[in-house]
Protein backbone atom coordinates (compact mmCIF):
# COMPACT_ATOMS: atom_id res chain seq x y z
CA UNK A 1 0.00 0.00 0.00
CA UNK A 2 3.01 2.79 0.35
CA UNK A 3 2.77 5.15 -2.14
CA UNK A 4 5.17 6.86 -4.63
CA UNK A 5 8.11 8.01 -2.59
CA UNK A 6 8.48 11.81 -1.41
CA UNK A 7 11.02 13.17 -3.46
CA UNK A 8 10.94 17.27 -4.03
CA UNK A 9 9.44 16.67 -7.75
CA UNK A 10 6.46 15.05 -5.94
CA UNK A 11 4.99 17.52 -3.44
CA UNK A 12 3.72 21.21 -4.40
CA UNK A 13 5.33 23.55 -2.08
CA UNK A 14 3.25 26.49 -2.98
CA UNK A 15 6.25 28.68 -4.18
CA UNK A 16 8.03 27.47 -0.98
CA UNK A 17 11.71 26.93 -2.72
CA UNK A 18 12.33 23.17 -1.22
CA UNK A 19 16.56 22.35 -1.23
CA UNK A 20 19.11 20.49 0.00
CA UNK A 21 21.05 22.67 2.57
CA UNK A 22 24.62 22.01 2.63
CA UNK A 23 26.61 20.42 6.18
CA UNK A 24 29.77 19.08 6.78
CA UNK A 25 27.73 15.49 7.47
CA UNK A 26 30.52 13.18 5.88
CA UNK A 27 27.87 11.22 3.80
CA UNK A 28 27.94 11.97 0.07
CA UNK A 29 25.30 14.51 -1.05
CA UNK A 30 23.35 11.00 -3.67
CA UNK A 31 23.31 9.33 -0.29
CA UNK A 32 22.13 11.88 2.02
CA UNK A 33 19.34 12.79 -0.59
CA UNK A 34 18.38 8.84 -0.64
CA UNK A 35 18.71 8.64 3.25
CA UNK A 36 15.77 11.55 3.63
CA UNK A 37 13.76 10.71 0.77
CA UNK A 38 13.32 7.63 2.93
CA UNK A 39 12.94 9.41 6.22
CA UNK A 40 10.60 11.51 4.80
CA UNK A 41 8.31 8.31 3.50
CA UNK A 42 8.68 7.25 7.09
CA UNK A 43 7.82 10.74 8.45
CA UNK A 44 4.78 10.59 6.78
CA UNK A 45 3.65 7.13 7.58
CA UNK A 46 4.36 8.00 11.53
CA UNK A 47 2.85 10.78 11.29
CA UNK A 48 -0.42 9.29 10.11
CA UNK A 49 0.43 5.91 12.50
CA UNK A 50 0.04 8.50 15.55
CA UNK A 51 -2.90 10.45 14.17
CA UNK A 52 -4.83 6.89 13.88
CA UNK A 53 -3.97 6.34 17.76
CA UNK A 54 -5.07 9.33 18.61
CA UNK A 55 -8.22 8.39 16.50
CA UNK A 56 -8.79 5.49 18.66
CA UNK A 57 -8.00 7.46 21.88
CA UNK A 58 -10.28 9.85 21.55
CA UNK A 59 -12.91 7.33 20.29
CA UNK A 60 -12.44 3.76 22.42
CA UNK A 61 -15.36 2.99 24.36
CA UNK A 62 -16.49 -0.62 26.86
CA UNK A 63 -15.46 -2.54 29.59
CA UNK A 64 -11.62 -1.52 29.32
CA UNK A 65 -12.52 2.07 28.50
CA UNK A 66 -9.98 3.53 30.70
CA UNK A 67 -6.81 1.48 30.57
CA UNK A 68 -6.76 1.66 26.64
CA UNK A 69 -7.27 4.90 26.33
CA UNK A 70 -4.32 5.65 28.66
CA UNK A 71 -2.03 2.76 26.50
CA UNK A 72 -3.25 4.59 23.24
CA UNK A 73 -2.45 7.93 24.66
CA UNK A 74 1.19 6.28 25.55
CA UNK A 75 1.62 5.20 22.29
CA UNK A 76 1.00 8.32 20.14
CA UNK A 77 3.17 9.96 22.78
CA UNK A 78 6.11 8.07 21.68
CA UNK A 79 5.32 8.45 18.26
CA UNK A 80 5.29 12.10 18.66
CA UNK A 81 8.59 11.76 19.93
CA UNK A 82 9.73 9.74 17.03
CA UNK A 83 8.11 12.10 14.34
CA UNK A 84 10.39 15.02 15.96
CA UNK A 85 13.73 12.79 15.60
CA UNK A 86 13.01 11.48 12.27
CA UNK A 87 12.25 15.29 10.88
CA UNK A 88 15.44 16.47 12.94
CA UNK A 89 16.99 13.97 11.12
CA UNK A 90 16.11 15.04 7.92
CA UNK A 91 17.19 18.63 8.38
CA UNK A 92 20.49 17.39 9.96
CA UNK A 93 21.43 16.00 6.83
CA UNK A 94 20.60 19.17 5.01
CA UNK A 95 16.80 18.66 3.76
CA UNK A 96 13.53 19.62 4.47
CA UNK A 97 11.37 17.77 6.47
CA UNK A 98 7.88 16.89 4.70
CA UNK A 99 5.87 16.70 7.99
CA UNK A 100 2.18 18.14 6.97
CA UNK A 101 -0.85 16.54 7.56
CA UNK A 102 -1.42 16.51 3.60
CA UNK A 103 1.60 15.28 2.68
CA UNK A 104 1.05 12.44 5.53
CA UNK A 105 -2.27 11.21 4.12
CA UNK A 106 -0.74 11.52 0.33
CA UNK A 107 1.85 9.91 1.21
CA UNK A 108 1.59 6.56 3.93
CA UNK A 109 1.92 3.32 3.98
CA UNK A 110 -1.15 2.72 6.28
CA UNK A 111 -4.61 2.36 5.33
CA UNK A 112 -7.09 4.62 6.51
CA UNK A 113 -8.48 4.53 10.19
CA UNK A 114 -12.33 3.13 10.31
CA UNK A 115 -14.34 5.73 11.92
CA UNK A 116 -17.24 3.68 12.51
CA UNK A 117 -15.93 1.39 15.64
CA UNK A 118 -15.96 2.51 19.32
CA UNK A 119 -15.46 -1.06 20.86
CA UNK A 120 -12.18 -1.40 22.91
CA UNK A 121 -11.30 -4.81 21.63
CA UNK A 122 -12.31 -3.09 17.59
CA UNK A 123 -10.06 -0.39 18.18
CA UNK A 124 -6.81 -2.74 19.21
CA UNK A 125 -7.61 -4.76 16.13
CA UNK A 126 -7.80 -1.78 13.91
CA UNK A 127 -4.12 -0.73 15.56
CA UNK A 128 -2.74 -3.65 15.44
CA UNK A 129 -3.49 -4.08 11.82
CA UNK A 130 -1.88 -0.71 11.03
CA UNK A 131 0.91 -0.72 13.88
CA UNK A 132 2.59 -4.87 12.38
CA UNK A 133 2.87 -3.00 8.70
CA UNK A 134 4.85 -0.15 10.07
CA UNK A 135 6.75 -1.96 12.30
CA UNK A 136 7.20 -3.74 8.63
CA UNK A 137 8.20 -0.55 7.13
CA UNK A 138 10.42 0.95 9.76
CA UNK A 139 12.56 -2.77 10.05
CA UNK A 140 12.77 -2.16 6.27
CA UNK A 141 14.30 1.61 6.76
CA UNK A 142 17.26 -0.31 8.71
CA UNK A 143 18.18 -2.74 6.10
CA UNK A 144 17.66 0.35 3.75
CA UNK A 145 19.65 2.93 5.68
CA UNK A 146 22.25 0.09 6.68
CA UNK A 147 22.96 -0.19 3.01
CA UNK A 148 23.80 3.36 1.96
CA UNK A 149 25.88 3.14 5.18
CA UNK A 150 24.39 5.29 7.41
CA UNK A 151 25.02 3.96 10.93
CA UNK A 152 23.15 6.65 12.61
CA UNK A 153 20.12 6.54 10.41
CA UNK A 154 20.33 3.04 10.97
CA UNK A 155 19.99 3.46 14.45
CA UNK A 156 17.30 5.61 15.08
CA UNK A 157 15.35 3.25 12.86
CA UNK A 158 16.49 0.43 15.21
CA UNK A 159 15.72 2.56 18.59
CA UNK A 160 12.25 3.06 16.84
CA UNK A 161 11.71 -0.40 16.00
CA UNK A 162 12.18 -1.62 19.22
CA UNK A 163 9.43 0.56 20.92
CA UNK A 164 7.02 -0.36 17.97
CA UNK A 165 7.35 -3.98 18.82
CA UNK A 166 6.79 -3.27 22.34
CA UNK A 167 3.51 -1.83 21.51
CA UNK A 168 2.54 -4.32 19.16
CA UNK A 169 3.28 -6.78 22.19
CA UNK A 170 1.04 -4.70 24.28
CA UNK A 171 -1.66 -3.91 22.04
CA UNK A 172 -1.53 -7.79 20.87
CA UNK A 173 -1.53 -9.12 24.07
CA UNK A 174 -5.43 -7.47 24.20
CA UNK A 175 -6.51 -9.81 21.40
CA UNK A 176 -4.53 -13.27 22.47
CA UNK A 177 -6.27 -13.70 25.78
CA UNK A 178 -9.12 -14.54 24.02
CA UNK A 179 -7.56 -17.63 21.78
CA UNK A 180 -6.49 -19.11 25.75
Amino acid sequence: MPSAPISRSSIVTNSLKVTDYPTRIDIPPEIRSQVIELLNQTLATTLDLKTQVKQAHWNVKGINFYQLHQLFDEIATQLEEYIDLIAERVTALGGVAMGTVRIAASHSALPEYPFDIVDGKDHVTALVDRMAPYAGVVRAAINQATELEDADTADLYTEISRTIDKHLWFLEAHLQAEKS
